[in-house]
């Protein structure tokens, strides 16, 4: 049996559940491009503003981690080629999203696409 306190509580987060989509929907939709940013073991090794015109590209990384082969392509990017043993980031597949990101552990490497805002303003991921 729902108390009166149960049904204001429920309904209280179903409001703030609704808010947060609301708001969190015009924050990422407040970018007008994509930035993707490849670290290897935290630091930033290469960043490529995302376009869907990028017909194909691939990016070597030879490092004292390993070996791997980015490719993008159309506006996404994937790990075609790497020398880790789990090959986990080639199985990931292709990240084309704001906010997805890339990891091979072994090799220290970090793929992520970031967003850049409109107006030139500082967006909420940089560091």
């Amino acid at each position: 049996m729902l108390t009166t306190a149960d049904k204001i509580l429920i309904l209280s987060i179903i409001v703030f559940s609704i808010f947060l989509t609301i708001y969190f929907g015009q924050e990422l939709s407040g970018y007008n491009s994509k930035l993707l940013i490849i670290k290897i073991d935290g630091e930033d090794y290469k960043r490529i503003k995302l376009d869907e015109n990028i017909k194909k590209k691939e990016i070597p990384i030879q490092s004292e981690y390993g070996y791997n082969l980015i490719e993008i392509h159309e506006g996404k990017v994937r790990v075609k080629e790497a020398s880790c043993k789990d090959k986990l980031d080639v199985l990931q597949g292709q990240i084309s999203e704001i906010g997805d990101i890339i990891v091979c552990l072994p090799n220290r490497l970090t793929i992520e696409i970031d967003g850049i805002k409109k107006d030139n303003e500082i967006d909420r991921l940089s560091r």
